[in-house]
């Protein structure tokens, strides 16, 4: 009876390193994806705010129905988030665009960004001010096989169009 209890171990041991290994190799699965997911949005968002490659919004990026969640209405499709952050380039010069932080966990992630620029240009109708902006912000993102699928941004609008001069502070 002795040899069968420690048999019982000694096969509950073994459970327990094969758990132990398939769980650390999922793990490990999980954070390349998560950091693939990071490398290619960075990326993406470099070349398009920072160098002004609407290019980048293409199939290899984005999915087709990508959906930027925004106010009024979302934006949908390739087509229309490229013609919406337009708006940012040809409204703003002296851009820099910095992504201080970004995390996630599966095809999920949460981007904390700052935007600079002057604004310069007309910006979603608005003339140019001649205003510097300085404004955070955090944007939601879901990924999809190694694409944006969608995106919500969270930024403070008041301090934003005071910084334009829009609004009194």
């Amino acid at each position: 009876m002795k040899s069968k209890l420690k048999l019982s171990r000694a096969t509950l041991l073994t459970l327990y390193l094969l758990t132990f290994i398939a769980t650390a190799c999922y793990s490990q699965q999980k954070d390349t994806k998560v950091e693939g997911n990071i490398k290619l949005y960075n990326n993406v968002w470099d070349e398009i705010i920072n160098k002004g490659k609407l290019d980048m919004f293409n199939d290899s990026n984005f999915t087709q129905t990508v959906i930027i969640h925004g106010s009024p209405t979302d934006v949908v499709g390739i087509d229309s988030a490229r013609a919406y952050y337009a708006n940012y380039l040809t409204g703003f010069t002296e851009i820099s665009f910095t992504i201080k932080d970004v995390f996630g966990m599966d095809d999920k992630l949460v981007k904390h960004w700052n935007f600079k620029g002057t604004h310069t240009g007309i910006f979603f109708g608005i003339p140019a001010t001649g205003k510097n902006v300085d404004i955070d912000g955090v944007t939601l993102v879901r990924m999809e096989n190694r694409k944006i699928a969608e995106e919500r941004d969270f930024l403070d609008n008041l301090e934003f169009m005071q910084q334009l001069g829009l609004i009194p502070r």
